[in-house]
């Protein structure tokens, strides 16, 4: 039996659709929150299975994926986050690329020889590689309207897979993989599930539509900090607004702090685009903490450590900076 376990945001769906696409099977769908990236663990398989991971981090997923390979379960892992140490086996195939400008999305294109580069552009706009998806547009030669198309849809599909729970989605993200699968193209996509393309718009630009008056709880030369209330909208909006705010400001740093019913924040942090790269090394520096060199994030930063956050994410940039 096929096991498809992948992240619920954009790059994950669209990595998984461009593999689906080129080989159609029945699989057991293991999906979340984008957030949830302890996955495997909840793989049931057995010898003679095969289990593909697109877009959660193997560092998070080492104990479980150790004990699928030691039953014999083989397992294709395509990422593109922090792994630490990669078990070796001989049933164990990886395509781990951590460079700033890689998504999964980018690395199944690649293993497909572009077949389905639409896709892979809408996951690289959803994981605001705009340069990396405007190349590729260009490169598979789409004119302005289908670029425009994959970058809303990316953007729309990222800003979904936020929340503090599955109940915070505007829909689950085993439901829209299963609605954008069948489709070869964003475009087709569209075309023909207009009311499931216009009810992600509208959730997106609804939550946007919030922030518009925020201003910085914290700011200086390296970078700025946004707190947002304990709220679904809030909960769903801070990947989005982390991204919104990093392309207004390409020079510094930003962190999107949004408060839990305990007090605490989850936090999403963008290194700042002209330098991508500590985001993930700030986080891991506190537990839950994770992610990748340009975007990274904290599941539950303690409202005691606030203040140690804020100087370790501008120090971070302010010794960049030097460098």
């Amino acid at each position: 039996m096929q096991h498809d376990v992948f992240n619920g945001d954009a790059d994950g769906l669209c990595a998984l659709t461009q593999l689906r696409l080129e080989n159609p099977c029945e699989s057991k769908l293991i999906t979340g929150i984008k957030r949830d990236i302890s996955l495997l663990e909840r793989v049931n398989a057995n010898p003679g299975d095969h289990v593909t991971v697109l877009d959660v981090s193997l560092d998070k997923n080492r104990d479980a994926l150790t004990t699928l390979l030691d039953k014999g379960i083989s397992v294709h892992y395509v990422d593109h986050h922090y792994a630490g140490d990669i078990p070796q086996s001989k049933i164990l195939n990886t395509n781990i690329n951590t460079s700033a400008n890689v998504c999964t999305s980018l690395l199944i294109n690649q293993e497909l020889s572009n077949k389905y580069s639409q896709w892979a552009i809408c996951g690289c706009y959803g994981d605001n590689l705009i340069k990396t998806a405007d190349a590729l547009s260009k490169n598979s030669h789409l004119n302005e309207r289908q670029r425009n198309n994959c970058q809303s849809l990316g953007t729309y599909l990222n800003h979904n897979g936020y929340g503090g729970s599955l109940e915070d989605l505007h829909f689950h993200p085993e439901v829209l993989f299963k609605r954008i699968s069948k489709f070869s193209t964003p475009q087709d996509f569209i075309s023909a599930d207009r009311d499931t393309f216009k009810k992600l718009e509208s959730g997106y630009s609804d939550d946007l539509e919030r922030t518009k008056d925020l201003q910085p709880h914290y700011q200086d030369t390296y970078c700025r900090l946004f707190l947002l209330p304990d709220a679904a909208w809030a909960r769903r909006v801070s990947g989005s607004l982390s991204n919104q705010l990093s392309n207004q400001i390409a020079d510094k740093a930003h962190a999107v702090l949004t408060e839990k019913a305990n007090g605490d924040f989850l936090v999403s942090v963008r290194a700042p685009l002209n330098n991508k790269t500590g985001a993930d090394d700030i986080c891991r520096q506190f537990p839950t903490g994770g992610g990748r060199k340009g975007a990274a994030g904290i599941n539950n930063l303690k409202a005691s450590e606030l203040g140690t956050f804020i100087t370790t994410l501008s120090s971070t940039y302010k010794r960049n900076a030097a460098l």
